[in-house]
């Protein structure tokens, strides 16, 4: 991305300021196009930008986020707007099918003449923002690398409301969409990181019953009472109905894979004892309990810093996109703030600009595969 605006408004002044930005864009870079962060409170704005960017003929697409990221500082009213001066092929799919085959065919149909174009040593990025409410986005990521491969690189977010309540939450010039899976294709250069930093428990537990994204059995008890014994066994911790809320976010599952652990918190539960977490969990999926760590003990920020490259113009400040996950600042809570600032402080990007995120996607590195995997609790940096 070349560089963003931050209105909090669009009242009759703001949207006269947009267009005249707007036009002054284009003719520094008439091949202009962008994508749009919107804050949840601020959804009721992108009517009017739709507006403005269609009477300009101006490419535009975007997600409505919880909050957005300023540096080291969370809003939560506004929208950024990201400004590519040769604007990245984007495909937006309204709704994405049950059938996680079709929705990848949807997706590489879609995107099919822009790959082919794509030649070199280098690989694009795949950059996906998924509605955070539909249930099996880890199926539909692994059809589409059964299509695609190694011919892209893949990461990206969820989007929708912190209350996991659905809302129409991707958009393009257009229209506004629930249920749906925005694809924009970065090319060779950009690129992301995605890190969690999570310390691993000792317990180990089978999910012998799922759906999806609920647990229904653990180790073929209820889940919900597994949890608690494992909380009380592990951390002397006593989880109850009452207070699962209050700490559910700081022991989540983690799903055991051959290369490390994907994290799932739980974000309720059900009459039948079943626990529902954000991103599925595959049946007789391994499961540990994680403790979330300390931000001194958590290693995140030092792992993203140390493979973070230099801007691509470094003479030319440009911001890091930063996508930090929502369960993630509920944890640290006031100390979320410290860590963005610690980011900062420590890549080579003048600026931190993004939004709260509901799920992260990431690339295998231990492998030369590439599989894309969903993840919670993650940061996100995009160059």
């Amino acid at each position: 991305m070349d560089g963003h605006l931050l209105w909090t408004q669009f009242d009759d002044a703001g949207l006269a300021h947009l267009r005249t930005q707007l036009q002054q864009w284009q003719g520094q870079s008439p091949a202009l196009g962008l994508i749009a962060l919107v804050a949840e409170t601020s959804q009721g704005q992108i009517p009017a930008l739709q507006a403005v960017c269609r009477e300009l003929h101006l490419p535009l697409h975007g997600a409505v986020f919880p909050a957005l990221v300023d540096d080291a500082t969370f809003l939560n009213e506004g929208v950024y707007l990201l400004r590519f001066d040769r604007a990245p092929v984007v495909r937006l799919l309204p709704t994405v099918p049950a059938d996680a085959d079709e929705a990848a065919d949807q997706l590489v149909r879609a995107l099919g003449p822009t790959l082919t174009r794509m030649t070199g040593p280098d690989i694009p990025t795949l950059f996906m923002v998924f509605d955070a409410m539909l249930p099996h986005i880890g199926t539909v990521l692994g059809q589409i690398y059964s299509r695609l491969k190694h011919k892209v690189g893949y990461a990206g977010v969820n989007a929708g409301s912190e209350t996991f309540k659905p809302i129409p939450c991707l958009f393009d010039g257009h229209t506004l969409s629930q249920g749906g899976l925005l694809a924009i294709v970065l090319p060779p250069l950009h690129g992301a990181l995605v890190r969690h930093g999570y310390p691993v428990a000792k317990s180990l537990m089978r999910a012998t019953s799922t759906q999806g994204n609920r647990i229904a059995t653990l180790d073929g008890k209820p889940a919900f009472e597994v949890y608690q014994q494992v909380i009380r066994q592990d951390w002397g911790v006593e989880v109850t109905h009452e207070n699962f809320y209050d700490y559910a976010v700081h022991y989540p599952f983690g799903v055991v894979t051959a290369l490390d652990v994907l994290v799932r918190i739980p974000v309720g539960f059900l009459e039948d004892q079943s626990i529902v977490c954000v991103g599925e969990i595959a049946p007789d999926s391994m499961l540990k309990l994680l403790r979330a760590p300390s931000l001194e003990d958590s290693s995140c920020v030092t792992d993203l810093t140390r493979q973070l490259p230099l801007p691509l113009s470094p003479s030319r400040p440009t911001p890091l996109l930063t996508f930090y996950c929502a369960g993630r600042r509920m944890h640290f809570g006031a100390q979320a703030l410290a860590e963005l600032q610690d980011l900062q402080a420590h890549s080579a990007y003048s600026q931190l600009v993004g939004a709260l995120t509901l799920g992260e996607i990431d690339s295998t590195e231990a492998c030369s595969l590439g599989f894309p995997r969903f993840h919670n609790a993650a940061i996100v940096c995009v160059w």
